[in-house]
């Protein structure tokens, strides 16, 4: 029965997809291919695993060879865009198209060379990650061709939102009317059953009643109950997602972000957080992209505490990049208290994988502030002191529940521009230096960096946004018309001009240093200030040295850089200044990139 369903699925796929097939080219899955993953399929699927092999094989086979050759994975020109499809609207024509223009008239280009496209497809809540098809783009933002022809000008970030589709997807239609295959395709739980050891990010209920032709089914919804959890236990779901990844490749995916991923697998009985079954999963989709693909990136988004984000790269055979989500909340912490002692003591011990693997490098995305990552590494009291700031300059925080029922933050909705504002508010020349040092601290970081729009354009918090949806996360998901914007960055002195000006000078400054490759080594520099963050990154042949210094303080800082670093530094990169051996004062919120070179 299972082989019979499984043949049905790949018919299914195939014939849904032959039309998209014109321009690839044949291919025999690998021997090599076949024996590593035949034991992830077993530890998945037990006696069931060869019929899976044989639907993946014929899957494979069908989609062809979708690059020819592996590219390197990344270098010091490797920075990501985070985006909307719609961020940018005109009266009329595609959204992407708008945002492309938009990209293209200011030269971004240059300095961008990836752009992460949030997720583009119909959807039904939270801004696209509740997904009613994956394989077709939301009218809103354009079509397929409008994603080819941004593909032209950037690499290109597809999220693949593999925990979950919305209620109002077919899958789930279907399932609720008992048709095969899709009766497998959701978890259905007896609402007495024990589920106070899962994990809950929300504290919205873990299972949702939907009526069905077999009566009412309490169905597993993580995150709402919009949001319904797909069932990865059942194998013709794996090849249904499967085919969707590799579409995505086919339409010019570089980098695979898996949203939500440490959720995917269910075990009553357990946390159902980072379950062996999972990592097999995410190794088994780096299998099939390194197949048909190679050089395509698998980053996996897991926003918990860093033992179990770093989890993800596995033995060098699962992820190649993981979000550093510890580095947003630190550095916010660093620049409101005026001291940077926890985050240098972070960098102190943060590890570094080898060369196939890095770090994602961000301080602002779609979400908020996640603030499970600061575990362990700050007081408690540290984190509610964020909490109440972040109140008291009119963002919001997110709560969740713990299985003893009690609630504490584990998100703060801000923009990371608004966040580095004061109650009283800040000049904004001021506030303008003190967000860009922050920026410029995460894109000398070693690892490859990610900048939200809404960071490069300088946006403050969209409180009409979360009055309209209800939603906190509205706050920092404005969208623009193609005009305002273009007045908005443009007003001469407006602190979104400042914003967008020195960030786009200090891409162009950071995307021609070979010290910034994000395998290039890293070296924390311990200082006598407490309020300053101090660094060294080394060209990967030795030829350039940066220093980077940032005063997290509203003080000016004194220091003696021969104290600081063996090599002779020669100017600072960001404003052509001289740094000659001797004292060299760093102003309030001041950074330097200063070079050997």
């Amino acid at each position: 029965m299972l082989a019979r369903t499984l043949d049905l699925c790949r018919v299914r796929f195939f014939c849904r997809n032959s039309a998209d097939r014109s321009e690839t080219v044949r291919m025999s899955v690998s021997d090599r291919f076949r024996t590593r993953v035949q034991d992830k399929l077993h530890q998945l699927y037990g006696e069931r695993a060869p019929d899976v092999l044989h639907g993946i094989a014929r899957l494979l086979e069908r989609y062809g060879r979708l690059r020819d050759s592996e590219s390197k994975l990344w270098d010091e020109r490797s920075v990501v865009l985070i985006t909307y499809g719609d961020q940018v609207r005109t009266g009329n024509g595609a959204a992407l198209e708008a945002q492309r223009r938009f990209l293209l008239d200011f030269k971004l280009d240059d300095v961008i060379s990836d752009v992460h496209i949030l997720p583009f497809f119909p959807y039904s809540s939270d801004d696209g990650f509740s997904v009613i098809d994956y394989r077709r783009v939301d009218p809103a933002v354009g079509d397929w061709p409008d994603v080819d022809r941004l593909g032209e000008s950037f690499g290109l970030m597809f999220d693949f939102v593999v925990n979950h589709c919305s209620q109002q997807n077919d899958w789930f239609r279907r399932y609720l009317n008992a048709e095969s295959p899709y009766s497998g395709y959701f978890i259905d739980v007896e609402p007495a059953t024990d589920i106070s050891a899962v994990t809950r990010p929300r504290s919205s209920p873990l299972l949702t009643p939907f009526p069905t032709v077999s009566g009412v089914k309490h169905v597993w919804t993580t995150f709402s109950a919009d949001q319904v959890d797909l069932n990865f236990a059942d194998p013709a779901v794996l090849l249904e997602m499967l085919d969707v990844l590799l579409l995505y490749v086919r339409h010019g995916a570089r980098v695979i972000r898996l949203d939500a991923i440490g959720f995917l697998w269910k075990e009553i009985g357990t946390t159902c957080m980072h379950l062996p079954q999972t990592h097999a999963v995410v190794k088994l989709m780096r299998d099939v992209v390194d197949e048909v693909a190679p050089g395509t990136v698998v980053l996996t988004e897991t926003n918990v505490p860093h033992d179990e984000n770093v989890s993800y790269f596995g033995e060098g055979d699962e992820a190649h990049a993981v979000y550093q989500f510890s580095l947003p909340p630190l550095l916010l912490d660093a620049f409101l208290t005026g001291n940077a002692g926890a985050l240098n003591a972070w960098l102190h011990n943060l590890e570094y994988p080898s060369g196939a693997m890095t770090y994602f490098n961000f301080t602002a995305s779609h979400d908020g502030i996640g603030v499970r990552p600061l575990e362990g590494l700050v007081p408690p009291e540290r984190i509610v002191a964020l909490a109440d700031h972040v109140r008291q300059l009119g963002g919001r925080v997110s709560m969740r529940t713990a299985p003893d029922g009690s609630e504490s933050p584990y998100e703060l909705n801000i923009t990371y521009l608004s966040a580095l504002g004061a109650p009283e508010g800040l000049p904004a020349e001021l506030h303008a230096r003190r967000f860009l040092s922050s920026q410029g601290v995460m894109l000398a970081l070693r690892g490859m960096p990610g900048i939200y729009f809404h960071s490069l354009v300088g946006t403050e918090n969209h409180t009409a946004g979360v009055e309209q949806t209800g939603q906190n996360r509205s706050i920092n998901r404005r969208k623009f018309e193609s005009d305002e914007l273009r007045r908005m960055v443009s007003g001469p002195s407006s602190l979104q001009q400042k914003v967008f000006e020195g960030y786009r000078r200090m891409l162009a400054v950071r995307v021609s240093q070979p010290a910034f490759h994000p395998d290039a080594p890293q070296t924390i520099i311990t200082t006598e200030h407490p309020s300053v963050i101090a660094f060294e990154r080394q060209s990967l042949d030795r030829e350039q040295t940066v220093v980077v210094l940032t005063n997290v303080s509203a003080q000016s800082v004194s220091l003696e850089l021969g104290a600081l670093t063996a090599h002779k530094l020669k100017r600072n990169l960001l404003d052509g200044a001289p740094a000659e051996s001797g004292t060299y004062e760093l102003a309030p919120y001041a950074i330097a990139w200063l070079t050997t070179t």
